[in-house]
């Protein structure tokens, strides 16, 4: 009992206000790009369509190459990651288990990085390397409190390139979204794709989308 009090001490001194969903999943560093990843946070609401269906994860997601470095693009703004003003990513690393390593990383206004670890596990079934459907929780607690029902997020991909070079991360309520992708600007063809896809899966006018610098600075 005394070690139970004591984990819901440390967890409301280090649990950030709302978070995931994240999916978000995630929720964040999210803080990079995905404390979203991580916790569920309050966030601003995302616009939606009149009664959109359900919102659906990909059917299946390959693993292996969508590990690495990601940066975020574009998001729907949360209050778990609004230390961030530039240079936001998500580096994952697939473990031994089959969880994933989440490392995020962003700029802070004055010119510091923030880093948060975190860890990702399947939601879906996984074969090999193969995840049906495509989706994770991500939490960013310390290891010791992972056992706790509370702190991990949803990280449903929810659209993906077919060469892999960026990837759309949402959750049910369509309240956080983040896009991805393996260089740090969109081109012009691709965010219009991405767009045009958001809509058709509910996400209405999309007035929360807001582009995410990076700069050239070291990281």
């Amino acid at each position: 009992m005394n070690m139970i009090l004591q984990a819901r001490r440390v967890f409301c001194r280090i649990v950030r206000p709302g978070l995931l969903a994240a999916a978000l999943i995630g929720g964040a560093t999210v803080t990079a790009a995905l404390h979203a990843l991580a916790s569920p946070p309050v966030a601003v609401s995302a616009p939606e369509a009149p009664n959109p269906v359900p919102l659906q994860a990909l059917p299946a997601l390959e693993v292996s190459p969508y590990m690495g470095t990601w940066y975020q693009v574009a998001w729907f703004p949360n209050r778990f990651q609004k230390q961030c003003v530039s240079d936001t990513s998500a580096t994952y690393r697939q473990l031994p288990d089959g969880s994933i390593e989440v490392l995020n990383r962003c700029r802070k206004a004055d010119g510091n990085m923030d880093e948060a670890l975190g860890q990702a596990r399947p939601v879906g079934t996984l074969t090999g390397t193969r995840l049906a459907p495509a989706q994770l929780q991500v939490s960013f607690l310390p290891g010791w409190l992972r056992w706790l029902p509370v702190g991990w997020g949803r990280y449903w991909v929810i659209q993906l390139a077919d060469d892999g070079r960026y990837a759309v991360i949402s959750e049910p309520t369509r309240e956080y979204l983040w896009v991805l992708a393996r260089k740090p600007e969109l081109v012009a063809a691709d965010e219009s794709a991405i767009r045009s896809a958001l809509a058709r899966q509910g996400f209405g006018g999309l007035s929360q989308w807001q582009s995410h610098p990076h700069t050239a600075g070291p990281r």
